[in-house]
């Protein structure tokens, strides 16, 4: 059954085209994934889609009774509370719960944060009764339990799906197709026989297959033009005995351009502006607690060291106080118990999930140049390698999409060179590619990285070590990266309840030995050590699959040589692993 169908849309904002000509058709079952650069226009199609915005051009039409559930961005709840908005007796109060909204049925909504209400509103659609969901970013200010439900839910939902994620795991769980905007065209991804892969798996394989076409017929139009050139040029007196028509097509030819590519220049190299020089101290907790003035304790005797060198992330439901952590490294906020000291050279770089210090209404180049007024010829530079090109520079900060607002929070936060980053919700609202040039970046930065994060491909590609706040005050360090900890989670859930044990903190790691490398170094090339030994373990794993599967006797014989060459490398990367663990066992840290 067809549910929406939509023919030639169009879109565009002042001085500037979003898109035109975008087709797409919705049936039963269909999952399909929206993506494309910050401001391509994602979020105006999906409000197209969802009967709240009308097509500059083109049709939208729906399946007789259909009916449509969207969330947007930015949504509006109706005045009461909480457990009014969402309504559905027990269970709107069993979503809300799955939610990480369950403390706050009685709230009023006009008193949520952005975030609470987007989880309020999520909550009221997925309890109704929908033949077809738009959803634009629903993972944002989710925690990795919700998460993990959202996916679980949205797999098995029958009816039509249309979703703007950056999340790469939901993309490649739930999607089966992929819809991508790029330079004002649509390109719809869909996997070979539809069932192998997935629609973000179709979506990569497709983006590259057109890159390569674009290639290959820019090197075949280069060769014609110099064909063409060479009889352009021909001498004089043959020249007016040539038809006037080809002379056009093959100036046409010389003169002609590649389509321009949607963004210039590296990103990931713009962001590599330098770092000022982090001594050997970082930033210590020490036994420390926090309480919001008549509120809950957040954190209870927490002891945390950073370290230079450390790739650290924070997870936790929401409201165990993973901001509240960032907040208190930064200095933003002053613990209720303990201390935290900061080494003489530390500068930070706040990057937080709420854009403090962004002014709505000031410019894009007003807020690059900052007590200068006007920006200099560097600035203007640094802005057109952030992807901030002509209109863009002068455009209200309120008018920017929510992944150009975050592009512009993290220049103002790189250009000041810190060199201790805290990361609150850095993947919130940022596109796929910036998302991979911002891990590009911090792969090889050379100072103190701490994320808060939902995001896992994030997690799991930056950091080494994660660090777990349970909600009740405690934190624990956490093996096996985010699958470690949800496995952990899973586990302590399914288990049956035990005697209630004094709750113990993360304990401050132990002090640099005389003669050898601090405890910090040694978890973090432990947690180094574990990936190469699980891509190692892969890659041996792959190659025993093609040598089960070989018919030919060279074949088998070359696959042999590579599989024993790829057996060294295990034994190599299991001996490291090894010695880091005696290493580790030593110093008393957990493993």
């Amino acid at each position: 059954m067809i549910l929406i169908d939509a023919a030639d849309l169009a879109a565009s904002r002042p001085n500037r085209p979003l898109f035109a000509g975008v087709s797409l058709t919705v049936a039963d079952g269909d999952r399909v994934g929206v993506v494309g650069i910050n401001g391509c226009g994602k979020s105006t199609l999906l409000r197209m889609l969802a009967r709240e915005l009308d097509a500059e051009a083109g049709e939208v039409r729906w399946g007789r009774g259909v009916r449509v559930g969207f969330l947007p961005q930015q949504p509006v709840l109706p005045a009461g509370t909480v457990r009014d908005a969402v309504g559905g007796g027990w269970q709107g109060a069993a979503m809300l719960d799955r939610l990480g909204m369950a403390g706050l049925v009685d709230a009023r909504t006009d008193e949520l944060s952005g975030g609470q209400a987007k989880r309020t509103a999520l909550a009221r659609l997925l309890i109704g009764e929908h033949e077809v969901l738009i959803l634009d970013e629903p993972t944002n200010h989710l925690d990795l339990d919700a998460i993990q439900f959202l996916e679980e839910w949205l797999a098995g939902y029958r009816g039509g799906l249309v979703l703007v994620t950056h999340d790469r795991h939901v993309l490649d769980r739930v999607t089966t197709k992929v819809l991508e905007i790029d330079r004002g065209s649509a390109y719809l991804h869909v996997p070979q026989g539809y069932t192998e892969g997935s629609g973000y798996a179709a979506y990569l394989a497709g983006r590259a297959e057109r890159e390569e076409r674009a290639q290959a017929a820019e090197q075949v139009r280069r060769n014609l033009a110099a064909r063409e050139l060479a009889w352009l040029r021909r001498g004089a007196p043959a020249r007016t005995s040539k038809p006037k028509a080809r002379i056009a097509a093959a100036t046409a030819l010389v003169n002609g351009r590649p389509q321009a590519a949607a963004r210039t220049g590296d990103l990931g190299a713009t962001m590599r502006m330098g770092s000022q020089r982090l001594g050997s101290k970082g930033v210590e907790l020490s036994d420390v607690s926090f309480s919001w003035p008549g509120g809950p304790q957040v954190l209870s005797g927490c002891n945390v060291v950073l370290e230079p060198g450390d790739r650290i992330g924070v997870v936790g439901p929401n409201g165990a106080g993973k901001s509240t952590l960032l907040d208190l490294a930064a200095g933003r906020l002053q613990p209720t118990d303990g201390t935290v000291e900061r080494g003489a050279t530390v500068k930070i770089g706040y990057y937080d999930q709420l854009g403090r210090g962004l002014d709505a209404g000031m410019r894009v180049r007003e807020a690059v140049a900052g007590d200068k007024g006007e920006p200099s010829l560097a600035d203007v530079t640094l802005m057109r390698r952030f992807w901030f090109d002509g209109d863009a520079q002068f455009a209200p900060i309120g008018t920017l999409s929510g992944g150009e607002r975050r592009r512009l929070q993290l220049l103002l936060t790189l250009v000041e060179q810190p060199n201790v980053l805290l990361l609150d919700e850095p993947t919130n609202d940022l596109d796929l590619d910036t998302l991979r040039a911002l891990e590009d970046f911090l792969d090889d930065w050379p100072g103190i990285v701490v994320v808060v994060s939902h995001d896992r491909s994030f997690l799991d590609r930056v950091t080494d070590e994660l660090l777990a706040l349970d909600g009740r005050g405690g934190a624990a360090w956490i093996r096996g990266g985010v699958a470690g900890w949800l496995a952990e989670r899973e586990a302590v859930a399914a288990a049956p309840p035990a005697p209630t044990a004094p709750r113990t903190a993360a304990p401050l790691r132990p002090a640099k030995a005389a003669a050898g490398r601090s405890p910090s170094t040694v978890r973090r090339q432990l947690g180094q050590a574990e990936r190469a030994l699980a891509t190692a373990t892969e890659r041996r794993d792959a190659l025993v699959g093609e040598l089960g599967t070989a018919l030919d006797h060279r074949e088998m014989a070359a696959l042999g040589e590579r599989l024993a060459t790829a057996q060294g490398a295990v034994d190599a990367a299991e001996e490291a692993w090894l010695a880091l663990a005696d290493e580790a066992e030593a110093l008393g840290l957990d493993i």
